[in-house]
């Protein structure tokens, strides 16, 4: 018999297998008594070939063994660092899957409700470390590998960082997948499986920042289970039509998809470990054969290089509406969430796509009456506000949903009977390219739905009925901003779409409700709006990035496995402040870390440092508000003073090592100016024979999780001096505190709780209050006031870098307006206060034995900053989930 080809079909994907299994794991299926009944086979032959976690050297050794034989098909005589860190990489992981199984099989079993979290970042620096920290097995490998011929700390440093974020949001998500595990909550994060990352960060010989790209996916990256199986049809572009009920059909269009790859996350000293689910975009279509043959090269891998390029790179240039665009494959993380009693975390606005992704998903593929999957929806979403700048409140084209996302438009026609005529004259009468709210009777993803209002009260009808002929309270509620083009308010979106919406410090959290929500507030009501202020995991920034352990539980006279899950109990170190031989072995642990330190810069700079200096630490994300301009011209202000100093007064200075780290983006030419200026004034300082001795400054490039386990815990001083107001916790400041370093900063974020915390007098605060802020810009800009006039000694600063001290002077003249002309950031106002602040600093740390007592003190008050305490108030207070322990 002669089969049939049906030659329309030949090159057209097939679908995907799969495997029977619930979207987390395997469900046992039981008999009419209850009990569990294996799947297949003989159960003993399957429990006899079951292996456990290996705990004993030899068993270790021997699987490290086992995996340079059979998974890298290597042997003794030709393995080297990478190939051993590799080795050794999948025997933990194999102990790690042995947990997941069971974790996920317990859960399936136990029907809890869950937790997702999604994020557009993890920041999730190496894992091989934490996990054999978090697995109690660091001494068991160190000494396996120690048989087998290698050095531990060799084999540790041979892991790239994963590069799946950018800064403190990412930093954020990776501390809170850590203490679910390690608080053994059923907590599932979702993202995306960057290829390259943010950017690989180089400095050019003139100072410049120049982007390359990072591939850490390079090398197989042991840590990831690929999912072939559990792939998702997700659909750009195309065009739709109305169906019934408000449903939807939308084809045509491109179709990519999403496959899933799974990171486990361990839990601290319990077996509990969760799953980092992250998604790679890849053609449905692959490589067209057809146009290949017809000479067509182009578009023969047209498909498969569009589809690809979704997550190829963290974030393109922020000017390019392409760059945003693939943001959107954020939506492919609610299908996951569909089946389960779930609540799911939006880290930002970022991922807020899930919320009509979801509506879509309810009505038109599960058949949900529009009601129904609405209420759904709003009890499913918690949205966490990070900052009130302009950038967080992230707005996307109109145009650019259109075009995109064609499912999501909402037409309003002008014939329908029932519109308020109010409503459609502020607005017009449009496509909104959006889950529109305040548009229509039900909110959800109508398409080409006509508005009926006998239907129920429209959001924008109550809002109206509460504030009658506010028309300006209309707009300011609104989805969508009017301009060209009109553009969707994410953050709006957010708020409306979620049940609860937090800040995450006490001051952020005012603001917030004060400023860019006051409306939905006044509208909704205070309760939907609370604050959980950030944590950090000490796991991590404690155990893995620095060495005073055996100090701490020798003293508290408890196992780490205990305090380092419950970090109020560091409060117990308080008496040893005032004990001299304590005292004596903490500073002994801080010179070690400042050594440790000191060698990085040597090998990465070429520098030898010195170790007795205080080491004064800034690493975040180059931004203005940041102000690590102010930072580099206080720092050129002490070397113009020292320049002026007598050979006697120098020798009453205390020597001071300025260390900066970040990445500024690429589009952002000011962020950019600023490490240039900061390369370029180091390379003058670091030179000058009179002043080295007691300054210099040196600026650590491509700034990653590893490289801030390295600076973190040598810190005698880190700044955190943002603008106030405008930082909306920060974490670092945490990480410092928490390793023993002083704060000096500005009365902001999560500084105003940790000096609460760890005692005023142990922190350096300066600079004018969120208050006064709005009314000095005002000032600034109507009524302004030369920098000569208002602050000569910052004045001085400002014409020796004009002058071509550091350089040309003229490349730095955009970044010196910026202060000269409206001084948004305050550096005018703070330039004098942050001097003396700087001052107290230098006194205070003359007394080195009482600034070893502030070590101390800061470090036991820190417990409430564990990101523990964090997650198990989201956990009790917007989640309602409880922790399942795997037996």
């Amino acid at each position: 018999m002669t089969s049939v080809i049906d030659t329309k079909a030949i090159g057209k994907p097939k679908r995907p297998r799969r495997h029977v299994r619930t979207l987390t794991g395997y469900t046992p299926d039981t008999d009419e008594s209850g009990k569990e009944k294996w799947p297949r086979g003989d159960e003993k032959v399957w429990k006899a070939g079951l292996r456990g976690v290996s705990t004993d050297v030899n068993s270790i050794t021997k699987s490290i063994v086992n995996h340079v034989q059979t998974s890298l098909a290597r042997q003794a005589y030709n393995l080297d660092n990478f190939g051993a860190y590799q080795a050794a990489a999948l025997s933990v992981r194999d102990d790690l899957i042995v947990n997941w199984n069971e974790t996920q099989l317990h859960y399936n079993r136990k029907s809890p409700k869950r937790a997702y979290y999604l994020s557009l970042e993890f920041l999730m620096g190496r894992t091989f470390d934490n996990a054999l920290l978090n697995l109690g097995l660091k001494d068991q490998y160190r000494d396996g590998v120690t048989k087998l011929g290698f050095n531990m700390e060799d084999v540790l440093e041979q892991e790239r960082d994963a590069a799946l974020g950018n800064g403190g949001l990412g930093r954020l998500a990776a501390c809170y997948l850590d203490s679910s595990a390690s608080q053994e909550l059923p907590v599932w994060g979702y993202g995306l499986r960057y290829k390259y990352g943010i950017f690989q960060q180089l400095i050019s010989p003139e100072g410049q920042q120049l982007e390359g790209p990072d591939p850490w996916l390079e090398s197989q990256n042991p840590w990831e289970l690929p999912r072939l199986d559990v792939t998702y049809e997700v659909r750009f572009y195309g065009t739709t039509e109305r169906g019934e009920e408000g449903r939807g059909n939308w084809y045509g269009g491109q179709e990519v998809l999403a496959v899933a790859y799974d990171v486990m996350i361990p839990g601290c000293y319990t077996k509990n470990t969760n799953n980092l689910r992250l998604w790679e975009s890849k053609p449905k279509r692959g490589f067209d054969l057809n146009s290949f043959n017809a000479g067509d090269y182009e578009r023969a891998v047209e498909s498969s290089n569009s589809a690809s390029a979704i997550t190829s790179v963290l974030y393109p240039n922020d000017h390019t509406w392409k760059g945003t665009s693939f943001e959107t494959a954020i939506l492919l993380d609610s299908r996951q969430s569909r089946r389960y009693l779930v609540a799911i975390q939006l880290n930002d606005t970022h991922p807020t796509l899930a919320i009509p992704e979801l509506m879509r998903i309810l009505v038109d593929e599960e058949d949900i009456p529009w009601g129904r999957a609405w209420d759904i929806v709003r009890n499913t979403f918690f949205y966490t506000n990070h900052t009130v700048l302009p950038e967080a409140l992230e707005k996307w084209p109109v145009p650019l949903m259109e075009h995109l996302l064609p499912r999501c438009v909402v037409v309003v026609p002008p014939e329908s009977p029932d519109s308020n005529s109010n409503i459609r004259n502020e607005l017009g009468i449009y496509r909104s390219y959006m889950i529109s709210f305040f548009l229509q009777g039900r909110p959800s993803l109508v398409l080409n739905r006509e508005y009926n209002g006998s239907n129920t009260c429209t959001h924008w009808i109550a809002v109206e009925k509460k504030y009658p002929g506010d028309r300006d309270r209309l707009t300011r509620m609104s989805l969508i901003e009017e301009g060209f083009p009109k553009q969707v308010r994410m953050a709006h979106l957010a708020c409306i779409g979620s049940r609860k919406v937090n800040g995450v410090a006490e001051l952020h959290s005012d603001l917030v409700r004060a400023t860019i929500l006051k409306d939905f507030v006044e509208f909704e009501g205070v309760g939907k709006f609370s604050n959980v202020t950030n944590g950090i995991t000490p796991r991590r920034w404690l155990d893995q990035a620095s060495f005073p352990l055996a100090l701490i539980s020798k003293s508290l006279k408890t196992d780490k496995s205990v305090w380092l899950k419950d970090l109020d109990q560091l409060k117990g170190l308080l008496p040893f402040a005032e004990n001299a031989a304590f005292r004596t072995e903490w500073a002994a642990i801080k010179q070690r870390n400042k050594e440790r330190l000191a060698h990085h810069v040597e090998t990465t700079l070429g520098f030898k440092v010195n170790t007795n200096a205080m080491f004064d630490v800034q690493i975040k994300r180059l931004h203005e508000y940041k102000r690590q301009t102010l930072n580099i011209l206080g720092v050129i202000h002490r070397y113009l003073t020292l320049k002026k100093m007598s050979a006697a007064e120098r020798k009453k200075v205390n020597p001071r090592v300025v260390l900066f780290a970040g990445k500024a983006a690429p589009g952002y030419y000011i962020a950019k100016l600023t490490i240039r200026l900061i390369v370029n004034a180091a390379r003058v300082m670091n030179a000058d024979p009179d002043t080295r001795d007691l300054l210099t400054v040196y600026f650590l490039p491509d700034y990653s999780v590893s490289l801030a386990e390295v600076l973190i815990p040598a810190s005698d001083i880190s700044q955190h001096i943002s603008t106030a107001g405008t930082e909306a916790s920060g974490t670092s400041n945490m990480k410092f505190c928490l390793n023993g370093g002083l704060l000096l900063g500005t009365v902001d974020g999560a500084n105003i709780e940790i000096a609460e915390a760890v005692g005023e007098n142990n922190v350096f605060f300066f600079g004018h209050l969120t208050p006064a802020v709005e009314d000095l810009r005002y000032q600034h800009i109507y009524h302004p006031v030369s920098v000569e006039e208002k602050c000569p000694p910052l004045a001085n600063v400002l014409n020796t870098i004009s002058g071509g001290m550091f350089g040309d002077g003229g490349v730095y003249e955009p970044l010196l307006n910026t202060i000269r002309q409206t001084d948004y950031y305050l550096i005018t106002e703070d330039f004098d206060s942050y001097i003396s602040a700087l001052a107290l600093v230098d006194e205070a740390y003359l007394d080195r034995e009482e600034w070893i007592k502030k070590s101390i003190k800061t470090t036991a008050n820190m417990g409430k900053f564990s990101s523990d305490r964090a997650i198990l108030e989201y956990a009790e207070s917007f989640w309602n989930i409880e922790p399942v322990k795997v037996p």
